[in-house]
């Protein structure tokens, strides 16, 4: 009985989307909020360094946040909470697909110019990624404490 007991725990851990939501959000922390910016205050790194390693890890992110937001939509419709979590799912999609789709080639395109020697035009794009960046932090950290408070 113990045996089944214990499954039926990883049943319930692993349909459960916090988990997702609050390893993506560390995820985002850990890139976004931290190694970026320690990234570009690095005196040892230079600027056009620290432009080409930023897009290439925000490329790779993004590739990452699409896995992640794939799994997390198949877990909440697995888990059935899809009813009570679909709005936020939602806005986690067109964050996700407005920075893939239109602020991360802007983004490399402007490195690409700076790199280059060239002053890019001003555009607002590095701010409304950095503010998608925090909206969906914050929808993450939502949907992790409420999915963990439903499940205890």
């Amino acid at each position: 009985m113990h045996y089944m007991t214990v499954l039926s725990r990883i049943r319930s851990a692993v349909l459960n989307p916090a988990w997702i939501c609050l390893i993506w959000l560390g995820l985002i922390v850990g890139i976004s909020f931290v190694a970026t910016p320690a990234r570009f205050g690095a005196e040892s790194i230079t600027r056009p360094i620290a432009l080409d390693v930023s897009r290439d890890v925000f490329v790779a992110q993004n590739q990452v946040e699409l896995l992640a937001l794939v799994l997390l939509l198949v877990v909440v419709r697995i888990s059935g909470r899809s009813r009570d979590l679909w709005a936020w799912c939602a806005g986690l999609i067109l964050i996700v697909i407005a920075q893939n789709a239109w602020l991360t080639p802007e983004l490399s395109a402007r490195t690409d110019m700076m790199l280059a020697g060239i002053e890019p035009p001003s555009s607002h794009a590095h701010a409304i990624y950095g503010t998608l960046e925090l909206v969906k932090a914050a929808v993450l950290l939502f949907l992790g404490i409420r999915s963990l408070s439903e499940n205890g």
